[in-house]
């Protein structure tokens, strides 16, 4: 057994680092002196032994070598079968060891068996062969005890090799990082972590970089290592526990630390029954877009040298579909991990072979998708490579410290049978998994397998494993081809030979049988909290095996999706957690097996996150308030669990009891009642009453509060009042709180004059009622001070009047005295023009909070005194007018929070005197560059006065400074004509208006008095230009559609004797237009602009009262700038590129309005700029751009295209040569051949006209002659002529002035038609020279 353990498991902690104990070493020492005994009691007896047991031992090496075995199992039986100890077999060696004795020790026992045979000659043989016998067994036991001991000197020999330390020592190393966790308030949380290092690393745990001493804080902190794994628990968190966690390990190799974070949130309400339920997700991968780790690894069907890993696919994808996974293994004991597959695998499933039996491991697996590899899963649970039944054995097997020795006698080797049950367990496109029973007939050894694989239709059997036969009855195929199919069949094999072979499998095809499943159906969203929704769907209709559900959630609108569980949940319902409230959300699944995720499901409807509204939990605290002969006055408590929405009313029950037996319940109240006291009436005298109450709100009638205790109907006459009710409890602190109630229904025979105040530890006994107050307070509330902090208190309320102090309220719930975090106190403000305000925030407001204003904590609604404004989280109570009125309590209580409220006293102290202001002190620049100072008082009276001062000096008026006070509108005003450098400062106007005062400041200093001193010089001198004529508008241009460049200005202030003056680069320039007084404006055409016309242009305009210019600067960009604009012109002149057919062969061509030799334009054919040649040339012809194909051919078809360039975007003009458009040019193209010829003599001598043509196409085109649009028909005036189909000919035999016109010839055939036009013009000699076209 010892020779399958690995030394790093013989000295794990599970295993005893001592192979042979001390109990060994003992019964070794024993079997030595038993040994010696033997051999000097009884000499003879055992050198006949040795010499038999040596010679026995020489005759089986030689005779019958020993078969090879499989590995028994050493386990020592009774008789009872119940395991005793562990058995150390026989060694059996080569001839030389056969004995277990050294040379010397070998040669003294010949020479003690010769002496002894000698002597003992004549001694019996039965006697002989006992005495041999006994010998014999001493020598295996010495043998058995040598070989342990050098196993054991072995074994310590390799275990301190490998214990160098130099090897070993390694910095502290984060296996498993601590992870962030989000619980509720009263919770315990629990951060754990792995760290490996060498030496042993320290680990100190930090919250906010503060390090946690758990002896500081008995109970909240409990810190653990164990075995490399530390864990820092905390318990009962609260508000405080909101931190960020460090821990940090460090040896003498370095020091490494790793975060975490834990958010406590509180619950907003009481339930009645309140389910957590906590979503952690994986840490963002290392690289952006990688998935994240996969989840769940398994070990299953583990054997002596296969194990199956599984695993859950992660909920985050990264963004891009997952390619596969990679597993990886690591023996226990090392930190070395190994790679299982090459290549990686689709399914969440993977067969990991190669295992050495014995040993244990642990997986991880990782996923990968195109962005990168994700972080390795959590290790598996560690799995041993060993025969299942091996397990179970060892198991059940204690270890007694006892070691049988036994011996084994040679047994001749049996082929093993026929495996058994051979089955193709799992088939994928990756690998194939074989199953099998171990043969009925296998001999006293154990079997091992060849597999061997057939493509099907072939009787050709491959044996996969030639090199090692498998161990196990499990074997995984890999290299298979997919799609082919395959048949399969083991053999066993042991020392004596290989078996027969199995039945061969079926047919299997290689390939997936398992399919990703299909989308979930339709997704539900329903509220569930403030900060969570529940979400259902329907189950996938396809899903074999299903693993469970991913939910991913988005902001409506977003399509950011995020994952709401990081583990597949198997229900069809989920509650997402962690959303923010008030936000709408939108949410898909998908689901899981092991072939992969399916695709998401439809998107649900987007649905608000807010607490879902359900009817309010049962009052309770039923009292009663007054009780006359017919009618009962009872009180009660709200309920703990309002559902969400407020309480709209209250429905009270009675019934009568009698003897003890209670009747029926009866409505006393058929219309809900908004108070939390009612009078019941119509009740009998003397009968004894039972009542229940049941609240409402908009989702409905709640279920009814427990039953009160039993009340008589008799009247009361007692002279004290009745008890106060409705106690509550408001602003608690960790040393105060503030108690209001209200009065007692029942007076007493006076009015109730004062109230007392009681207060008491809440766990402690009834006698320790104290009083808070000992004189009677008027008030109905009341602020009680010096609580002591964190201790729970309840309270009661006493009314008096001249009789006495009557009855006792109810107690008040248990209050704990603790300032809750996040609590804000009411703050008062005054602003600049002495308003006085007070503001509250509230940071746990849900959508149905609302802020209710009191003032001496009764709820205030006129708002003549007070102004209230609510924005989100905050609120604002605004006096309108301040005065003796207004002083009091005041306070603010924001509902469905844990209790939000504050308040603030208005003394007299708090009143202030105050002049107020409409505006503050501000600046602004007037004509000339005047800069004015300002601000505007809300009112003052004609004693007011007001003091100027600038850094601190007071200024008056004088030359510099001009001052202004209206006191009637109460502007306030002070003008300076310019700002100097030592104007830069502070400029304050202090007002004072009998006790009264105000001031305000304005600094000017730095940048913000440079601008202002800047801004006040311009417009200074822009008054001054503005005196004579000026530019109203500077110069500039303009391109217009024919391309002439227009410079242009309008000027301003003109008379009749202003002049105008144009220059380019200073020489000035002749303008053709004068200078237009009415309008003001000023032009300079430029037409053809080319690279002549840059330069700087300058206009310039005066007159007596003074000038003014302004300049253009057309260099460098500023021309490119004015060219781009009129290339951008010619292009959107140009028109569609249109096809032509010439007599070269076929010609694109544009118009432009105007053509510019700076125009740089490009001609593309299949969107790729053409290379000109002989046959493929462009130019340009007056206002035409065209391109000339000479022969086309099929290759020059496609799209054609011109770009003009314009510095920006550019314009481009398509056609394209394809199809008909092509046909139509290439096969009717008509060309004019000749000169038309007309000679003009005298009348006497008119001559003929003649017109000839050369026409091609295919077919042959008709044609037609046209004269003014009308067709000609051959005759003795006009002779038409088409000869060879190729030549036209137009004779006009005597030509007149009749025939001057237009004529046209038309061609035409099925592909298109063409046509020719000229003019002729036939005139008088002696009327005008004769002009002929």
């Amino acid at each position: 057994m010892s020779g399958s353990i690995p030394f790093y498991q013989k000295h794990h902690r599970h295993y005893d680092r001592d192979y042979r104990s001390r109990e060994t070493k003992s019964a070794i020492s024993q079997y030595q002196q038993s040994s010696s005994s033997r051999y000097s009691a009884q000499s003879s007896s055992t050198s006949k032994g040795i010499r038999a047991a040596t010679f026995t031992s020489l005759d089986e090496v030689g005779l019958s070598p020993l078969t090879k075995r499989a590995k028994p199992t050493y386990l020592a039986m009774d008789k009872e079968n119940q395991i005793i100890g562990y058995v150390v077999p026989i060694f059996r060696g080569s001839q030389e060891f056969a004995s277990g004795l050294s040379d010397t020790e070998e040669a003294r026992a010949k020479e003690s068996a010769a002496y002894l045979a000698r002597r003992d000659l004549f001694t019996s043989g039965v006697e002989m062969e006992r005495m041999e016998h006994k010998s014999r067994r001493s020598i295996m036991r010495e043998s058995a005890e040598r070989i342990s001991l050098n196993k054991r000197i072995h074994d310590n020999e390799e275990y301190h090799k490998r214990l160098n330390e130099d090897s070993l020592m390694h910095p502290p190393e984060f296996v498993i990082k601590p992870r962030s966790h989000t619980v509720w308030e009263k919770q315990c949380v629990r951060l754990h972590c792995t760290i490996t290092g060498w030496p042993e690393p320290r680990v100190v745990w930090y919250k906010n970089n503060v390090s946690i001493d758990p002896m500081a804080h008995p109970g909240k902190y409990k810190i653990e290592s164990s075995y490399n794994v530390h864990s820092l628990e905390i318990n009962r968190c609260d508000f405080d526990d909101t931190a960020q966690y460090r821990v940090s390990a460090m040896n003498s190799n370095g020091e490494l630390s790793a975060f975490a974070s834990v958010v406590v949130k509180r619950f907003k309400g009481e339930l009645l029954t309140l389910f957590v339920c906590v979503c952690f997700l994986d840490t963002d991968a290392e690289v952006a877009g990688a998935p994240g780790a996969p989840l769940d690894v398994c070990c299953q069907d583990a054997n002596k040298d296969y194990v199956i890993v599984t695993w859950k696919q992660p909920a985050v994808d990264g963004g891009n579909s997952i390619l596969g996974y990679f597993v990886d293994r690591c023996e226990i004991g090392t930190t070395h991990w190994i790679q299982c597959n090459d290549t990686p695998v689709k399914f969440a499933r993977f067969p990991v072979t190669g295992l050495v039996e014995g040993r244990s491991y642990i997986f991880r697996v990782r996923a990968v998708n195109k962005s990168g590899m994700s972080h390795p899963s959590r290790v598996s649970e560690p799995a041993v490579a060993m025969d299942p039944a091996d397990r179970a054995r060892k198991a059940s097997a204690p270890w007694t410290g006892q070691i049988i020795v036994t011996e084994e006698e040679p047994v001749e080797g049996v082929v093993p049978g026929k495996p058994r049950d051979l089955l193709v367990t799992e088939a994928t496109k990756n690998y194939v998994v074989l199953s099998w029973k171990p043969p009925g007939e296998k001999g006293h050894e154990g079997v091992m397998y060849y597999v061997e694989k057939c493509v099907s239709g072939t009787d050709s059997w491959q044996r996969v494993n030639t090199d090692i036969p498998v161990k196990s009855p499990r074997f995984a195929l890999f290299d298979l081809a997919e799609g082919k199919s395959y048949s399969f069949r083991v053999r066993c094999c042991n020392s004596a030979g290989v078996g027969e072979p199995s039945e061969p499998t079926e047919a299997t095809v290689v390939g997936d049988k398992l399919d990703i499943p299909s989308a979930p159906g339709r997704v539900v969203p329903t509220r569930n909290t403030d900060t969570s929704v529940v979400v259902s769907w329907e189950a996938s209709r396809e899903a074999k095996e299903l693993v469970g559900y991913y939910i991913e959630t988005s902001v409506a609108g977003k399509n950011v999706w995020e994952p709401c569980n990081n583990k597949p949940v198997k229900a069809t319902r989920f509650i997402c957690h962690g959303l923010t409230t008030g936000e709408k959300y939108v949410f898909h699944v998908r689901a899981v097996n092991a072939a992969g995720i399916s695709e998401c499901s439809q998107e649900s409807e987007a649905i608000e996150v807010k607490a879902a509204i359900a009817s309010p939990a049962p009052p309770y605290g039923i009292t009663v308030l007054e009780c006359v002969r017919d009618a009962m006055v009872l009180s009660w408590r709200q309920p703990t669990f309002i559902g969400g929405a407020d309480i709209v009313g209250y429905f009270v029950d009675y019934r009568e009891v009698i003897g003890g037996v209670p009747g029926k319940w009866h409505e006393a109240n058929i219309k809900a009642i908004s108070e939390r006291a009612y009078r019941v009436s119509e009740l009998k005298e003397n009968m004894f009453y039972q009542f229940q109450v049941r609240a409402a709100n908009m989702a409905g009638v709640g279920i009814p509060s427990l039953p009160s205790e039993t009340f008589k109907c008799e009247e009361w006459t007692i002279a004290v009042p009745g008890p106060p009710h409705d106690l509550q409890v408001l602003e608690v602190r960790k040393d105060s709180l503030v108690l209001i109630w209200k009065p007692p229904v029942y007076q007493g025979r006076d009015e109730v004059n004062g109230y007392y105040v009681d207060i008491k530890e809440a766990e402690a006994d009834f006698e320790t009622w104290r009083g808070v107050n000992e004189k009677a307070t008027s008030k109905k509330y009341m602020k009680v001070c010096d609580l002591k902090e964190g201790v729970t208190y309840v309270f009661r309320v006493r009314a008096q009047n001249k009789a006495g102090v009557g009855k006792a309220s109810e107690p008040t719930e248990p209050v704990l005295a603790e300032t809750k975090p996040g609590t804000m106190e009411l703050a008062v403000e005054v602003d600049d023009n002495g308003v006085i305000s007070l503001n509250f925030e509230c940071k746990d407001l849900i959508a149905d909070s609302k802020f209710i204003w009191s003032k001496n904590y009764q709820e205030f609604t006129d708002s003549t005194h007070l102004t209230v404004e609510t924005k989100g989280n905050k609120s604002k109570a605004t006096f309108n007018a301040p005065s003796e009125d207004d002083l009091g309590v005041y306070s603010c209580v924001v509902t469905h929070t844990d209790g939000a409220s504050a308040s603030y006293t208005l003394t007299e102290e708090g009143k202030f005197t105050f002049i107020p202001l409409k505006s503050e002190l501000a600046v602004e620049l007037l004509e000339k560059g005047r800069v004015r100072f300002w601000l505007q008082a809300e009112k003052m009276s004609p004693n007011g006065k007001v003091d100027y001062v600038f850094n601190d000096n007071m200024i008056n008026q004088g030359e510099k400074y001009k001052m202004n006070f209206d006191k009637n509108t109460g502007i306030i005003e002070m003008f300076m004509e310019s700002l100097g450098k030592e104007d830069e400062g502070t400029f304050t106007f202090q007002l004072q208006d009998g006790k009264a005062t105000n001031q305000s400041s304005l600094v000017l200093i730095g940048d913000v008095f440079k601008k202002l001193q800047k801004e006040s010089e311009f417009q200074r001198k822009e008054w001054h230009r503005k005196q004579g004529p000026h530019f109203v508008e500077y110069l500039g241009y303009e391109v217009t559609p024919e391309c002439i460049v227009r410079l242009k200005c309008k000027v301003g202030n003109i008379k009749k004797d202003t002049v105008a003056l144009w220059y380019k680069d200073g020489r000035e320039i002749k303008a053709n237009e004068k200078l237009d007084f009415s309008e003001g404006t000023l032009t300079l055409e430029i037409a053809q602009i080319s690279k002549k016309d840059a330069g700087v242009y300058e206009v310039i305009v005066k007159d007596d009262r003074g000038k003014d210019k302004s300049t253009l600067n057309l260099t460098d960009q500023g021309f490119k700038d004015l060219m781009n604009q009129v290339f951008s012109v010619i292009a959107n002149s140009s028109t569609q590129l249109k096809i032509q057919s010439t007599e070269q062969g076929i010609r694109l061509y544009t118009f432009v309005n105007y053509y510019n030799d700076e125009l740089h334009v490009t001609w593309h054919h299949k969107d790729a700029a053409i290379t000109f040649t002989d046959r493929i040339t462009s130019g340009v012809v007056g206002e035409q751009l065209w391109l000339q194909i000479s022969e086309p051919t099929d290759k020059d078809k496609g799209k054609y295209a011109i770009e003009f360039f314009d510095g920006k975007g550019g314009l481009r003009r398509t056609a394209e040569l394809s199809g008909q458009a092509y046909d139509d040019a290439y096969h009717v193209r008509v060309a004019s051949h000749g000169m038309t010829h007309l000679s003009l003599f005298p009348p006497a001598r008119l001559q003929s006209l003649n017109l000839t043509c050369n026409i091609w196409g295919d077919p042959v085109p008709e044609v037609t002659w046209l004269k003014n649009e009308r067709e000609l028909v051959s005759d003795d005036h006009y002779i038409l002529k088409f000869a060879s189909g190729k030549f036209a000919s137009f004779t006009i035999t005597t030509v007149n002035t009749s025939d001057s016109g237009k004529y046209c010839i038309l061609v035409k055939n099925k592909y298109g038609t063409e046509s020719g036009d000229f003019t002729v013009s036939v005139f008088i000699p002696d009327e005008e020279p004769t002009k002929k076209k």
